[in-house]
Formats: C-alpha cells, structure tokens, sequence
C-alpha cells in the first residue's frame, strides 16, 4: 500500500519522478515502540527508497511528550528537559505524559503534530536514515556479538526503560 502511495515503484521499477508527494511525514508515538516503528520505517526507506531521503521528501513529526497545566493555561512540550525548564518557573503544576497519539483527543492532535502551523517536523538527512539502519543492523541483524556488545556498553545508561 505504501509502496502504490508513494507511486514510485520499488527495485528496479523505482522512479522518483513519478513521486505523488512533497513531504512523506512519519508520525509516531513519543516513546521508546514509536522510535522503534520509526527507526524500522527509516531503514525501509533507506534500503529501498533512498532518492526520497537525499532529496529531502521525509520528515518525522515531533508529537509532544507532555502536557503541563497550570491553573487554566497549558503548554505542550517535546522534551524532558523543555519540560523541567518550563515547570521551574511556575507555581504547583499538573503534568501529564502522552502516551500515545491516540491517547490525544483530535484537537489536541490537531493542534500539536499535524496543524502546519503548530506542528514540529524534523527534516530526515541521509545520515539520520544511514544511522537507523546502522542501529536496526546491531540491534535486529544476524549478528550476535555486535548486539551483546551495544547492550553491555549501554545497559548502564538506562534509566527509565519504558515497558
């Protein structure tokens, strides 16, 4: 279905000039399964379209990771240290961490990650799909050593493993 979508083909039949769309914009959860999703859909792209990464048609919306209430104002914001930043300047707040894009209502969505002039979008450069598939290759690939060797250098650093 993608791949009619796009309207470029795929493999030998990929045509980038038949390409149906300006922006191909990936829109997936702020949490550790959305950047999975969105780290299995770079390295699709990089694999098998990768003229539509270097000629800058793929971005990834930034949904916002919190919503912070205060009294009958609230911001959204996109990080955890955009986050501590606002609420250090404010009296007792009420926070709230999205979980999810479907756990917005639609105005809210509207709002934060898909009313252009709200929404955040990160332009994916080559080196961002170059280092997806690097990561999906270490983390997914045959090879054992590669993998136990990120988990040994990493395991330390984890903090908030979101299960």
């Amino acid at each position: 279905s993608m791949i009619t979508a796009f309207g470029t083909g795929i493999g030998d039949e990929f045509n980038i000039e038949k390409l149906r769309y300006h922006k191909i914009i990936i829109m997936t959860d702020a949490d550790v399964d959305g950047s999975h999703i969105r780290t299995l859909l770079l390295t699709l792209f990089y694999r098998f379209f990768r003229p539509i990464i270097e000629e800058g048609h793929v971005y990834v919306a930034q949904p916002p990771l919190y919503k912070i209430t205060h009294g009958k104002t609230f911001k959204f914001v996109l990080t955890d240290d955009e986050k501590d930043e606002y609420i250090a300047s404010l009296p007792p707040t009420t926070i709230n961490r999205n979980k999810g894009l479907g756990e917005m209502d639609k105005e809210e969505l509207c709002d934060t990650t898909m009313n252009i002039e709200h929404r955040t979008l990160r332009k994916i450069t080559i080196e961002d799909a170059m280092l997806a598939d690097q990561v999906f290759e270490t983390l997914m690939g045959e090879e054992v050593e590669p993998r136990r060797q990120f988990i040994e250098e990493n395991a330390q650093y984890v903090s908030n493993l979101d299960i």
